[in-house]
């Protein structure tokens, strides 16, 4: 796991990409962050300025739950 720290507001945040994904510079891989104010945050690795989606702790961990046992 690679964490970039980048500053969103007020509040820095530390965003994590799946030591998985290509260091390539445009390579398809997206960043998490937890942000306490507004849950998951999730953004494209290669726009990292852009727009990022939000989701609740319960939405993320029921999608991580789902991707897990898609997996096995």
């Amino acid at each position: 796991m690679t964490l970039k720290p980048s500053a969103r507001g007020a509040a820095a945040l530390t965003w994590a990409k799946s030591s998985y994904s290509a260091n390539e510079p445009d390579s398809a891989c997206v960043e998490v962050a937890t942000c306490t104010c507004e849950g998951i945050l999730v953004r494209d690795s290669k726009d990292p300025e852009g727009p990022h989606l939000c989701f609740t702790p319960d939405s993320w961990n029921a999608f991580v739950a789902f991707a897990v046992a898609a997996t096995v």
